[in-house]
């Protein structure tokens, strides 16, 4: 079993907000109850694989509310999963279906790239039909309520931050190893036997891999919660294909509404896209997300960001406001992100989330 080093990572379990933000989180971790891709897997859904794409949609709308009917039931007593038989075909069935197709037309970030990665077409993220993985262990360098975590870190990205600090897994400048969805349910559970507190999906970006991950989680037996680890940057497609299967939404919020995004990380439309997929996260799941506070950044990003927060999601959301930003790769072609963060700016980064009145905040 893992020894866990930090004294955070203990005192946050008897943390009241925390807790109560990520009540279910904590119920999965413990074991008392089910994951959500075990529940989707004992989720009968009857589709044609001959079916519209159209139709496959409708069918998994449908799906979706039943889905949250029956985790209503189980966390309340009233259903047990071990009373359920396995379908012939499940809600994660389809969802693996929805994905595989779209894999033909790729649409799982906001590029829409249309590519036919089935085909060997590449798109933006440079991803191809198989996941391709970089490291896979057990981290103690995430949130106090993740650690130890349990990351696996795939290739390619949906983005292109100038300042990335995982520029080499983002792109490409490492080979990787492909992975079966066998192989890589196998990872999994030995992450998790080993003492982590979830399974944590990162890169580069999960995003591009969204099909072999649902895939992945078919030959999943051990409950582990699903953490996505991610830009933020995905299509309401994939949106809809997360619910359901992602226990706890780990999201950046990186640039508020002006330029700053598609300046700095080519994301042209980030705003819209993130402020939804936080919707999403918090109708669906259980949310943490992720500010990176950059220099200079405060006024145009974190002001604006830390506000839609506090407004959208409620003053009791789980935020890491960061502190991190050290420049990287070609973080010198951006004037402002030569250098590291002033104490002056650390200071009013925390003045504004107070502010804002986010409650449950760590830096």
């Amino acid at each position: 079993m893992w020894r866990i080093l930090r004294s955070d990572a203990l005192s946050v379990l008897s943390d009241k907000k925390v807790r109560a933000s990520l009540s279910r989180y904590f119920a999965v971790m413990d074991d008392e109850k089910p994951a959500k891709f075990m529940i989707a897997k004992r989720l009968p859904v009857d589709f044609d694989e001959e079916a519209s794409i159209e139709d496959l949609w409708r069918i998994h709308a449908e799906s979706t509310e039943r889905f949250y009917h029956l985790q209503w039931e189980i966390d309340n007593g009233l259903r047990s999963l071990e009373d359920m038989a396995k379908p012939e075909r499940s809600y994660l069935d389809l969802k693996i279906e929805i994905a595989s197709r779209i894999l033909k037309r790729c649409c799982f970030c906001m590029r829409r790239c249309r590519v036919n990665r089935q085909e060997g077409e590449l798109g933006y993220c440079r991803c191809g039909p198989k996941i391709t993985v970089s490291t896979i262990f057990e981290h103690i360098g995430e949130e106090p309520e993740l650690v130890p975590s349990g990351t696996i870190f795939t290739l390619g990205c949906t983005i292109r931050c100038l300042h990335c600090q995982n520029w080499s897994i983002s792109q490409w400048f490492e080979d990787g190893e492909i992975y079966t969805p066998k192989r890589l349910a196998i990872a999994v559970e030995r992450l998790r036997r080993n003492g982590c507190r979830n399974v944590n999906l990162v890169g580069g970006e999960p995003t591009p891999w969204l099909q072999q991950w649902l895939e992945t989680f078919k030959y999943v037996e051990l409950n582990v919660p699903v953490v996505w680890n991610s830009n933020s940057f995905y299509s309401e497609e994939t949106a809809k294909l997360l619910a359901g299967f992602v226990d706890v939404y780990l999201l950046d919020f990186k640039y508020g509404p002006g330029t700053c995004a598609e300046r700095i990380s080519d994301a042209p439309g980030y705003w819209e896209a993130c402020t939804r997929n936080h919707l999403y996260g918090k109708r669906y799941g259980e949310l943490i997300i992720r500010v990176l506070i950059l220099p200079d950044h405060l006024e145009c990003c974190a002001e604006k960001i830390l506000n839609w927060i506090s407004k959208n999601l409620g003053g009791d959301v789980r935020v890491n406001v960061m502190f991190q930003y050290r420049p990287e790769w070609r973080a010198y072609e951006i004037p402002e992100l030569k250098r590291r963060l002033r104490t002056d700016e650390m200071r009013r980064a925390v003045e504004l989330a107070e502010k804002a009145g986010l409650r449950n905040f760590i830096t």
